[in-house]
């Protein structure tokens, strides 16, 4: 059949040939979604100028022309966004955000209101600050007109300079909010602004006190959005191939990975800043340690992406409980690091208090901020501190705090507290009266905005486990990736490192020569508009000639080798699977079954194939299973000509071993189910053996076993009535009796028990589960095996002799028979010692003349006294030690349709019933196991029979 194809094939192969230069144009002249550009901004997914690139209007992008060119805009509830680029955060854009100005000619209005609602966009407080600026102000962010969310204190301006501001992180995020403005001073009732802007764009672009002035009327700010208007393919873009790469050694300190460029070796220079040290703690465990300026200080943690270091630093601030620290920090001057402004704040404790920040002169006010008030809405405020912007590489710094704010004289009351530089993901709800550390963030390289390839260079190295790679830009230009990170393609396999859809540049520091936000590696500028890094911009219309035929020409080349493969591959693959079928038949018992068959000792049964079997049970779908026990698993399935049927999936795989004796009790339970043909027995309709493991074909019975009948009555199961209880008994005794006398050859079933006992839709018994059964010659009495069954159930007779007979599935029935009079399980773990097996409660209620103490409710109010008590008689009589003494399920179930039919008037002389429940149940008080020391497999697990349950 596939050679026939060929002709046609090779028909479009040649077409496809012909039509790859104008598919190569078209591509050039209309991009796809998600490459889209205005001006030099790409357009991703989900936004999109042309209609077919995005699905929602909130999505729609307009290339407006400006005085600058080309800009993308976006309109959210009536106000055009510039569209700087795309964030370096899932479901988020970078924006240009207008500025509020508050008490200046431009807008007179003490506070102005901002509002998103009604739109799938807000503003992460996890990517965003609310910032001002202006002099000597306090700048208060709140949730409605009334409820302050923090505030950030404007340094007060000296005679000539320019404005400076503060900032703050944001408190949830945000839909909604209002600015307001007050003076701290006489003189700072001035011209001031307020806005939301990027935590991260904002520091390269502006930052802060004068990178900005009153005259800004827009800064970058993070919009996101929400995750469900986009698309099911999502915001990421294809894969650049992979290269090759060199293993870095990393080397463990404790619960710290050392990597590039620290390092644990011995090196000569003394200088060397990224040499750790791994010391033994008091406790034995070792600690990595880096001097910085002679003192050592703990690595917490290395964030190679990032270009940072955390470390146990001791705190800036405290004056509680006669411990005082002065509020000076950490002398950096000189090293190949500093303070990380994007990774650090100072934190402050406590609530109504004002805190403030001062520079090397205790009247150089820097910053500082208002912490929440102590009750918003009369309700006690959860947010228990303030964040304090330091700026950048700021060295020496102090920090005060106090409790009451004082206009005339903000310095004068000083109050117990604590305010320190800590690192941004930091547990802010800490005792403060036992801190004498706090970790901090380092920086040692400096990030870059902007997108780069781990294959833009030959010098890529990769760390042993694949978890960083890096690529050299330069001499102190790396492209970083990490695998970890979700925006980030996934790298190292076999000896490859595929590329990064986003990777970061980082700019490694020199000794007291930082690199600046705004740098950028060779063969990149800066872009001041979308605050970040950019390749030069090439022709991107302009295609090469040669590269399209070489595509082209490879592309035809492979579609004729898989024609030549495709062919041959069936082939190969229908043989395959008539071997491994065949295999599996094999492996299955198949021949052992042929072999019956033809002998005549059973009659044939249908063969269904595994293609059927997996369409009835919708590929073994899990949501079709009806039940697992220890021979497998039970699914619903549906045939092809329409009936429900239950399809068993035996388990005869453990691990990658095969179980070859399930694969016998499989052909057992195939062979005796075959010879019986009774209505209170499970009908079997065929079975599978060319699947890996074998399956059987029984008729559906819908309403679950006896045991959940028994165990749940409530108001979701039917009622078991008296009447009910007593036909289901008799129906279980007739299948029984048929086993032992009536079928083909005598059949013990050896593991009677309420769970393998099925009710059909009209709540008739059905006798299922003979995986452990056995067929016996006519005259044989019994037989020898290893012992197998249900704990609670089995014949302790057949426990001590490792003979069953006929008996021990009377045993068996007994038990079941007092579960339909009690309501209880065989073996209960809440009850008390002597209560804790059924049988034994159960005799013992009859020596004591208690039996309706114990007996179900129901059967108790529906049931006539004196059947009650002739059927309790006969199930002492099936539970006597004495296995000869016991009557066979012929009689068994002769007496149970004379009690129905007589109303319990006819009851047997039994002899001395009296002592025989003595016997009995000395035997079990003594020792419910008596000597059953050894353990007997179930249907799940393995249970000492002189264990507790």
């Amino acid at each position: 059949m596939g050679f026939q194809l060929a002709p046609y094939f090779i028909l479009l192969v040649l077409f496809l040939f012909l039509l790859c230069p104008i598919l190569q144009a078209a591509e050039s002249q209309e991009p796809a979604c998600g490459k889209e550009v205005c001006g030099n901004i790409t357009i991703s997914s989900p936004f999109g100028i042309h209609s077919s690139c995005f699905s929602y209007s909130w999505f729609r992008v307009t290339c407006n022309q400006t005085l600058n060119g080309e800009k993308p805009f976006i309109n959210v509830n009536g106000i055009d966004l510039e569209v700087l680029g795309k964030a370096l955060y899932s479901n988020a854009i970078l924006i240009s955000y207008p500025v509020t100005y508050i008490n200046c000619d431009r807008i007179n209005e003490a506070s102005v209101r901002i509002n998103l609602s009604g739109t799938p966009f807000f503003f992460s407080s996890k990517r965003n600050y609310f910032g001002s600026v202006g002099c000597g102000n306090l700048a208060t962010i709140l949730s409605n007109e009334t409820d302050s969310l923090g505030g950030c204190i404007q340094p007060r301006c000296d005679d000539g300079a320019s404005e400076p501001g503060c900032f703050t992180a944001i408190t949830g995020n945000l839909t909604s909010y209002t600015v307001n403005i007050t003076a701290m001073y006489p003189d700072s009732n001035r011209c001031a602004s307020a806005f939301i802007f990027s935590a991260y764009s904002f520091r390269s672009g502006y930052p802060l006190p004068s990178g900005i002035n009153i005259g800004t009327t827009h800064v970058p700010a993070v919009l996101s959005w929400n995750s469900t208007y986009c698309g099911e393919g999502g915001c990421g873009r294809p894969g650049l191939g992979s290269i090759n790469f060199r293993t870095y050694k990393v080397e463990p300190c404790g619960n710290v990975t050392v990597h590039y460029p620290f390092t644990m070796k011995d090196q000569v220079d003394l200088k060397d800043w990224f040499k750790v040290v791994c010391n033994k703690s008091d406790h034995g465990q070792k600690v990595p340690f880096l001097n910085i300026n002679g003192m050592n200080l703990q690595i917490l943690e290395i964030d190679f992406l990032y270009g940072t270091v955390k470390v146990n630093h001791p705190i800036t601030y405290f004056n509680c409980q006669k411990s005082h620290h002065n509020g000076t920090s950490l002398n950096l001057t000189g090293t190949r690091f500093y303070s990380s402004n994007s990774d650090n704040t100072f934190w402050s404790l406590g609530c109504g208090n004002l805190v403030t920040v001062f520079g090397s002169k205790p009247d150089n006010l820097i910053g500082g901020c208002l912490q929440p008030s102590c009750r918003i809405n009369n309700e006690a405020s959860s947010i228990d501190g303030c964040l304090v912007n330091i700026p950048w590489s700021l060295s020496p710094f102090y920090v005060n705090m106090s409790s009451r704010f004082d206009s005339s004289d903000y310095r004068r009351k000083k109050s117990c507290g604590f305010a320190s530089m800590i690192s941004y993901d930091y547990d802010l709800t800490f005792n403060i009266s036992n801190i004498t550390h706090v970790p901090t963030q380092l920086q040692w390289g400096t990030p870059i905005s902007g997108e780069c390839k781990l294959n833009d260079s030959l010098d890529t190295s990769c760390t042993l486990e694949g978890k960083y790679c890096w690529s050299r830009m330069s001499s102190n230009y790396l492209c970083v990736c990490d695998k970890d990170i979700r925006v980030y393609s996934t790298l190292c396999k076999d000896g490859n490192c595929g590329d990064y859809q986003y990777c970061r540049i980082l700019c490694l520091n020199m000794p007291s020569n930082y690199c600046s936000p705004e740098s950028c590696p060779p063969h990149y500028e800066y872009n001041s508009t979308g605050f970040r890094c950019e390749r030069n911009k090439q022709n991107q219309n302009t295609r090469s000639l040669t590269s399209i035929i070489v595509g082209c020409s490879t592309s035809v080349g492979t579609l004729f080798l898989l024609l030549a493969t495709w062919s041959m591959y069936k082939v190969l693959k229908r043989k395959q699977k008539i071997t491994l079928k065949q295999k599996y038949f094999k492996r299955n018992g198949g021949l052992l079954l042929q072999q019956h068959f033809s002998e005549g000792n059973v009659e044939k049964i249908k063969l269904f194939t595994s293609k059927e079997m997996e369409k009835a049970t919708d590929q073994y779908n899990e949501n079709r299973i009806l039940g697992q026990g220890g021979q497998g698993t039970v699914y619903k399935g549906m045939l092809i000509d329409g009936s429900i049927v239950a399809i068993k999936k035996s388990k005869m795989v453990e691990g990658k071993k095969f179980d070859e004796k399930k694969v016998e009790q499989f052909i057992n339970e195939v062979i005796i189910l075959s010879q019986i043909n009774h209505r209170n027995v499970v009908k079997l309709l065929g079975c599978c053996l060319e699947a890996e493991v074998p399956l059987l074909v029984y008729e559906f019975i819908p309403n679950g076993t006896l045991y959940d009948l028994i165990s749940n009555q409530n108001e979701e199961y039917l009622p078991l009535t008296w009447e009910m209880r007593l036909r289901i008994a008799i129906e279980i005794a007739n299948a029984l009796f048929y086993l032992h006398s009536a079928a083909s050859a005598p059949i013990y079933h050896r593991d009677v028990k309420s769970s393998n006992i099925l009710l059909d839709d009209k709540y008739r018994a059905k006798v299922s589960d003979f995986g452990t059964s056995r067929s016996v010659a006519l005259g044989q009495t019994h037989l020898t095996t290893r012992v197998q069954g249900t704990f609670g159930y089995m014949d302790p007779e057949y426990f001590r002799t490792n003979q069953f007979t006929e008996k021990s599935d009377v045993y068996s029935f007994g038990v079941v028979l007092i579960e339909l009079l009690t309501g209880q399980k065989p073996i209960s773990a809440n009850q008390s010692e002597p209560m804790r097996s059924l049988v034994s409660y159960f005799l013992h209620s009859m020596q004591e003349n208690s039996l309706f103490k114990i007996l179900n409710p129901m059967v108790v109010k529906d049931g006539p006294e004196q059947e009650i008590m002739v059927v309790a008689l006969l199930a002492k009589r099936c539970l006597n030690l004495n296995g000869k003494k016991r009557p066979t399920m012929k009689q068994v179930a002769m007496e149970l349709e004379m009690i129905k039919a007589s109303g319990g008037t006819v009851i047997e002389d039994c002899g001395d019933e009296e002592s025989e429940i003595d016997d009995m149940i000395h035997s079990w008080d003594t020792n419910p196991s008596s000597s059953m020391s050894r353990t007997i497999p179930t249907d799940s697990v393995t249970f000492p029979l002189n264990s507790s349950f």
